[in-house]
């Protein structure tokens, strides 16, 4: 029953995911969420996620970004990076899940893809409906906000039935990057 909102790891962030061991785990197309999983919730991009998807992009993935935001919203998020989009996704539906394996060119190997969000409630519910790996990521709060919503504490229960469940628990190992010298290139 809470299978359908349980990942198949975790993360900090998407700048602290191990993309290299993913790759290695046969992983060749990645899908993003954008608010509160790449920036925060309305920002535009900024350097560190355009220099994160230049890099994964040299390594061999590609990459969509899947959201509920609208078309211009995504235009403006994409103006300086050549990521392809799915607006209006209305996760979890399947829908926009099977347009951006479409997009990436894996419908017939789902297998090869990946979803990176922040929400168990759209992102990975949605990625297990359509039968695709996921990661969840802590979502982006500024240090001004003092609430969270009431899904977000509903999902802290989820995540700690998750973390006690021996089938569905740290399903990809561990994924993110252990410490490194400063300035070391994860992608080396």
């Amino acid at each position: 029953m809470f299978e359908q909102f349980f990942p198949y790891g975790y993360a900090q962030s998407v700048f602290v995911i191990d993309y290299e061991r993913l790759y290695q785990l046969g992983y060749r197309g990645l899908i993003f969420d954008v608010d509160n999983t790449l920036v925060h919730h309305g920002d535009p991009s900024n350097d560190q996620v355009e220099a994160l998807f230049r890099r994964l992009s040299a390594r061999g993935f590609k990459t969509v970004l899947l959201s509920d935001n609208d078309e211009p919203r995504l235009e403006a998020f994409t103006a300086n990076m050549d990521v392809p989009f799915v607006a209006d996704a209305e996760k979890p539906s399947t829908k926009g899940y099977e347009a951006a394996l479409r997009i990436l060119g894996l419908e017939q190997e789902k297998e090869k893809a990946l979803v990176i969000g922040d929400q168990v409630f759209t992102d990975i519910r949605g990625a297990n409906a359509s039968g695709l790996a996921s990661v969840l990521v802590h979502f982006i709060k500024l240090p001004s906000e003092r609430r969270i919503g009431k899904r977000r504490y509903i999902e802290k229960g989820l995540l700690a039935l998750w973390r006690r469940s021996k089938r569905y628990y740290g399903r990809l190992g561990s994924i993110e990057i252990q410490p490194t010298a400063a300035g070391e290139d994860v992608f080396a």
